[in-house]
């Protein structure tokens, strides 16, 4: 994630948090599935989306973590 963007993202609460991943988790879904028929223009995306679920992870882990 660029860095303004991890910046707001910290700021989410975790229903918001949630609500995003899930909906990360459903695009990199539909990549993966899309580049198995026909390859993507640019595969990288994939990765991308990789690390932008495992980083909403993360801060969901932290915020989940604080709150105990």
């Amino acid at each position: 994630m660029k860095h303004k963007i991890w910046q707001e993202t910290k700021n989410l609460s975790v229903a918001e948090l949630d609500a995003k991943l899930r909906e990360s988790e459903e695009q990199l879904f539909r990549m993966r599935f899309r580049h198995s028929s026909a390859p993507l223009k640019n595969p990288l995306e994939i990765r991308n989306m990789r690390r932008t679920v495992a980083q909403l992870k993360t801060l969901l882990n932290g915020k989940a973590k604080e709150s105990k």
